[in-house]
């Protein structure tokens, strides 16, 4: 499979049908879609809640949020003049939303917590493995540092534990070590493609294993570190579910084990809401095979009581 067709398949919304299903987005309604990316998921739900295709005031409408403002530009361009509305601004924050923009409670609110095609594609904040652009990884430009800057100063043993705690990267201090002694050398870490290329070096190949590069525990961790995305997660499950009205849901589709715990821990301790997925959701081998970013995709769904 060419490099072009898998990131055409990234363009895909992850598990629209079990989505859509569990979500149960109703006509009329209001939703939020936390995690606007490409903007796939939100358009499904658009077309669903729409009264009237032919009057838009008498629809539901979706409000999508996204803390990547170029993310934002794109999606406000291709949903112009229909009931999907996209807002720069962090999930994290969506009482602070929310309550911007005059909206007391919502029938219904989804993340997918995995990076958009239109992130992968970007050679100048260093998603990508083989970008020569710099090392970034913030999903908000405007906000932090970016991650060669964090490379420049953290300690081997900062380096390490975060790759290992966010990344579950087995061969973690070998990588630290590895960065910091080009640090010493005065050839730090700056491009994207240069920390992949040390990884490679330092995690070892093992045999008839190739169906991810060996850089992305790596890269996953020093995302999910530099955006701090397991802090934010926390934040949010603490005070959606109070915007929920009775009988809405919450859908969440994560790609890692340390957020499936936190959504897992919070639903199930949460007295407001009925757990609706015992066990999580997984894609299917039909769409695995259509599309490969949603092996390892988990979806969770609690309803407000």
């Amino acid at each position: 499979m060419s490099d072009e067709t898998v990131l055409e398949l990234r363009h895909i919304a992850v598990m629209p049908d079990e989505v859509l299903r569990m979500l149960a987005p109703q006509p009329g309604g209001v939703y939020v879609d936390g995690t606007l990316g490409a903007g796939g998921h939100s358009d499904l739900i658009g077309k669903i809640i729409s009264n009237d295709v032919n009057d838009v005031s008498k629809s539901g409408y979706v409000i999508s949020f996204d803390r990547d403002a170029k993310a934002v530009a794109v999606a406000k361009k291709r949903f112009a003049g229909t009931n999907v509305h996209p807002y720069h601004a962090d999930y994290r924050d969506i009482d602070i939303a929310l309550n911007q923009l005059g909206i007391r409670n919502v029938d219904g609110m989804l993340l997918d917590l995995g990076l958009s095609s239109d992130q992968l594609d970007d050679t100048e904040r260093g998603f990508s493995f083989d970008a020569n652009g710099d090392l970034d990884l913030r999903f908000d430009a405007s906000e932090g540092q970016p991650m060669w800057e964090w490379l420049g100063f953290l300690t081997e043993e900062r380096i390490a534990d975060l790759i290992f705690q966010y990344g579950e990267e087995r061969y973690s201090r070998r990588i630290a070590r590895a960065i910091v002694k080009r640090r010493e050398n005065r050839q730090p870490i700056r491009k994207a493609n240069d920390l992949a290329q040390l990884v490679r070096r330092c995690v070892p190949h093992a045999p008839g294993k190739t169906r991810i590069d060996l850089a992305t525990r790596t890269f996953q961790a020093m995302r999910i570190f530099v955006n701090d995305e397991l802090g934010a997660l926390e934040e949010f499950l603490k005070t959606a579910p109070a915007r929920l009205n009775t009988g809405g849901r919450i859908a969440i589709i994560s790609f890692h084990s340390l957020e499936d715990r936190i959504v897992k821990t919070a639903f199930r301790d949460n007295p407001s809401l009925n757990v609706l997925t015992p066990k999580p959701i997984g894609a299917s081998d039909a769409e695995i095979g259509r599309n490969p970013r949603a092996r390892s995709a988990k979806l969770r769904v609690a309803e407000k009581k």
